[in-house]
């Protein structure tokens, strides 16, 4: 079985996710502001801009790009899929969807001394992670290894049923897990990891996408 994935995608293409679904032998469709379509296997939330700080309660202290219907749109994908029990896969920008969709809150603005560590949305950073002991993370690569990161913003207070799973310097949280849902989130970006972007300075991303699409073959 080749799993069908639908992937949300911001202003781009989605080139790279699809060629890392397709390397880890899956089949992607990258749509912008997609309607829920339970046809598909597995939900792949991409990295992109910020969410509109109201769905948290907060004014904007920093938040950029925001785009509001594809806010509606990701968070509508999320109350359908996950009712469903489709499989849900996110990365960079998508993983605070998944926070705000859970009732969470986010630093929509990284201090200056984690900042730079980060990337701050201007292009990738390396750097290393730990691991939750019993997480997907530590069952995949192990308690400390490195990955990219292209982010200003991170985790507040974690959503409903959601765990933090994976650390950066500082505290800042690069992966939760959730009690009961089939979800893998990540701060960082696989699909930059993996087949013709794979990086010797980094794990190899195609790990998470074949994880996800072997849950996505369970059902």
């Amino acid at each position: 079985m080749t799993p069908r994935i639908l992937v949300s995608i911001g202003g781009g293409n989605g080139a790279s996710y699809l060629a890392a679904l397709q390397a880890a032998g899956g089949r992607g469709t990258a749509r912008y502001c997609p309607a829920p379509d339970l046809s598909f296997d597995g939900l792949l939330l991409a990295g992109g801009d910020d969410i509109d700080p109201a769905r948290f309660g907060q004014a904007n202290h920093g938040s950029r790009g925001i785009d509001p219907a594809r806010d509606g749109a990701e968070l509508a994908l999320l109350d359908a899929c996950c009712a469903a029990g489709t499989r849900v896969r996110a990365s960079g920008g998508g993983q605070p969807v998944v926070n705000v969709w859970l009732g969470g809150g986010l630093v929509q603005d990284l201090p200056p001394a984690l900042a730079p560590f980060h990337g701050g949305g201007e292009g990738d950073r390396v750097h290393p992670v730990r691991t939750a002991e019993g997480s997907l993370l530590r069952r995949l690569y192990g308690p400390v290894f490195a990955v990219n990161s292209a982010h200003h913003q991170g985790l507040g207070g974690l959503g409903r049923g959601l765990s933090a799973a994976a650390w950066s310097e500082g505290g800042v949280i690069e992966s939760v897990e959730h009690a009961r849902l089939p979800l893998i989130s990540v701060q960082f970006h696989p699909e930059r990891m993996t087949g013709e972007l794979a990086r010797p300075d980094t794990v190899d991303g195609g790990v998470i996408f074949r994880a996800f699409l072997d849950m996505a073959r369970r059902g």
